[in-house]
């Protein structure tokens, strides 16, 4: 839990901050998250791992932490996330099997936190 912990205590006052300098832009991709992803044709558990994917591409580690905890809140399972890792690496090559393998970490340590 280690990891996941310090990135998202690393971002919670700067997000603080930012919020109340732009509140309107803040509450607006808040509304945005909410409506993508909500229960639909796909899941939620889904679209947290498309999100993951996404993060793992992107190389955001504040984004995997959101999104492997969004993942194991949403009951998928470590297999489901190495196998959204394995199109990762597919799709970046290289810097998937270093990206990929801290969202693994993050998920099991989120996993770990919901356990205890």
């Amino acid at each position: 839990m280690e990891h996941m912990h310090e990135v998202r205590e690393e971002l919670r006052q700067p997000a603080i901050d930012l919020r109340s300098l732009i509140p309107d832009v803040m509450k607006g991709y808040a509304e945005v998250s909410r409506a993508a992803m909500g229960e639909g044709e796909l899941s939620r558990a889904v679209k947290e791992l498309v999100a993951l994917a996404i993060a793992i591409t992107r190389e955001c580690d504040g984004c995997i932490v959101a999104h492997s905890r969004g993942a194991a809140q949403q009951g998928a399972t470590r297999q489901q996330v190495a196998e959204v890792v394995g199109v990762a690496i597919l799709m970046n090559g290289g810097p998937g099997t270093v990206w990929g393998p801290r969202a693994l970490r993050s998920f099991d340590e989120a996993v770990a936190a919901r356990e205890s």
